[in-house]
């Protein structure tokens, strides 16, 4: 046997990242999607201290766990700092994002380029379903405050958090 037989594959890994706040049909699309072509996604819920969310780290964490279980090979953790940092740290060569728009894509190329050029990271732009372009959690979380139905656009034990949540303000 040489050397390059006895050696074992290199898993492939990638970062779906974002605020998830809350985890949206349109994020569950691209997260899924990615899972199809890596080995190992991980999905990274950043922490940005100067910011209340809706739902806390911690419970965002949860929802996205129980929405993607399913996969089997998704990851889903916190994190605060640079997300090159993220992927140094775990070995992950790249950053998947969805497009929703041409309006998302000038501020993405720009969080690409620097982040190939901080570390080397290449960033995937995947477009999204176009039954999900409108699609963001603001959006979701405005509507139901509103009384608007959000309940095809979450999954259904996203949107029983959210209509709980909501209830509580």
């Amino acid at each position: 046997m040489t050397a390059s037989e006895s050696e074992e594959p290199e898993v492939r890994r990638a970062v779906c990242p974002g605020s998830f706040d809350p985890v949206t049909n349109g994020h569950l699309d691209i997260i899924a999607r990615a899972s199809k072509l890596y080995d190992v996604v991980h999905v990274a819920v950043m922490i940005n201290k100067s910011k209340k969310g809706l739902f806390t780290v911690e419970e965002r964490i949860d929802l996205i766990r129980r929405a993607t279980a399913e996969y089997g090979n998704v990851q889903v953790e916190a994190f605060h700092g640079l997300l090159v940092d993220f992927c140094k740290q775990r070995d992950i060569p790249a950053i998947v994002k969805g497009l929703r728009a041409v309006s998302d894509f000038d501020y993405e190329l720009q969080m690409a380029q620097m982040n190939n050029g901080l570390s080397g990271v290449e960033t995937l732009f995947v477009p999204t379903n176009p039954t999900y372009s409108f699609l963001s959690s603001s959006l979701v979380k405005e509507v139901a405050a509103w009384g608007g139905d959000v309940s095809h656009l979450v999954p259904d034990f996203v949107f029983e958090a959210l209509t709980e949540r909501l209830a509580e303000k």
